[in-house]
């Protein structure tokens, strides 16, 4: 990994925004990015398991109590570290032990996305991410709140570098993020 890389671990709450966060770095700055829940889903699929929610928080438990709390910022930060790409960007932070091994890397800045929850909640029920998503009742969205892996999320991301709002539009994201980018290579 060249020295000069800026790694961006992203955190938020279900449906805040982190994906299309780090799609638009990826689209508008050749960002590489690595999620979290790949190796999740990963597992999932070849258990032939269906992709909801439930089922990927399963996964992440289990295999994070056989093998580890930080089992998969491990392998973001191996990923984060073969990587040639002048912006990497690590998608789904959620736990204080995710954070470990990526701040070893140089050019590491953790950033916040929030989003109110019923709009998170309208989100989730049009981006169809999970199987189960479009069929989402409120209680439900409120009940995968309080799942074992989201518990942390809100006090990691009180402790974040950069925070965004993300109650307005996609150009007002896109706005935030350039001028997140612009201050990141000036440090």
């Amino acid at each position: 990994m060249p020295s000069n890389n800026i790694i961006i671990g992203i955190v938020g709450e279900i449906a805040a925004g982190k994906g299309v966060a780090a799609e638009y770095l990826k689209q508008k700055y050749g960002a590489a990015v690595f999620k979290f829940s790949t190796s999740m889903r990963d597992v999932a699929a070849r258990l032939y398991l269906d992709p909801t929610r439930d089922n990927i928080q399963k996964v992440s438990t289990v295999l994070r109590t056989g093998f580890g709390d930080d089992i998969f910022a491990k392998v973001m930060a191996k990923d984060a570290a073969a990587s040639e790409a002048p912006l990497i960007i690590t998608d789904g932070i959620r736990r204080p032990s995710d954070i470990v091994e990526l701040a070893k890397l140089p050019n590491f800045h953790l950033l916040a996305i929030v989003a109110d929850e019923k709009t998170r909640y309208e989100r989730v029920r049009t981006r169809n991410e999970n199987t189960d998503d479009a069929d989402k009742t409120w209680e439900n969205f409120q009940k995968d709140a309080t799942a074992e892996t989201e518990l942390r999320i809100r006090d990691i991301a009180a402790k974040a570098e950069y925070t965004i709002d993300n109650n307005g539009t996609i150009d007002d994201l896109h706005r935030d993020l350039d001028a997140i980018i612009a201050k990141i290579k000036t440090v």
